[in-house]
């Protein structure tokens, strides 16, 4: 995956690797070392969830880590969301298989509901979302307003 030419940020502390944030400010430290200071990480990462749940091609494990730790479930209770073991939400997660389409696209459906996401698009066209995409997928975010950070189009 190559970055954005417009990102400044690579946001790998989400957990994951397609996460870039352009016009967030690098802050040096007493050491001299750059680091990232985030205002409204809760904004933040409502955005990458939307990114995630609105994003064309199957969620990846990491993905599904990440909505389900923002919806604040543990893998057993997702698990009885989707009808599945907490063994196979955990699977899915650590990427040993494939996530299954149908739970997919509930996964995503009860991400925006919990995380009060807007998505203006139809359940049959988000289901459509689950299927496997031929190229991994960024999540370009803006953070010039760090109160209001949004998703950047798709190129």
């Amino acid at each position: 995956m190559t970055r954005p030419e417009d990102a400044v940020y690579h946001y790998t502390e989400s957990g994951l690797d397609n996460v870039w944030i352009d016009g967030i400010e690098l802050v040096t430290d007493d050491d001299g070392d750059e680091v990232l200071s985030i205002e409204n990480i809760n904004g933040l990462h409502k955005a990458i969830a939307l990114g995630i749940v609105g994003c064309h091609g199957a969620m990846d494990g990491k993905e599904l880590r990440f909505l389900r730790t923002e919806m604040g479930l543990t893998q057993a209770e997702l698990g009885k969301v989707l009808q599945k073991e907490a063994l196979t939400v955990g699977r899915w997660e650590r990427g040993e298989r494939p996530i299954d389409p149908n739970a997919d696209t509930i996964i995503r459906l009860v991400a925006m509901e919990r995380l009060g996401l807007s998505l203006d698009v139809p359940t049959e066209v988000l289901s459509q979302y689950s299927i496997p995409a031929a190229t991994p997928k960024a999540i370009n975010i803006d953070g010039h307003d760090p109160s209001d950070y949004k998703l950047k189009p798709a190129a």
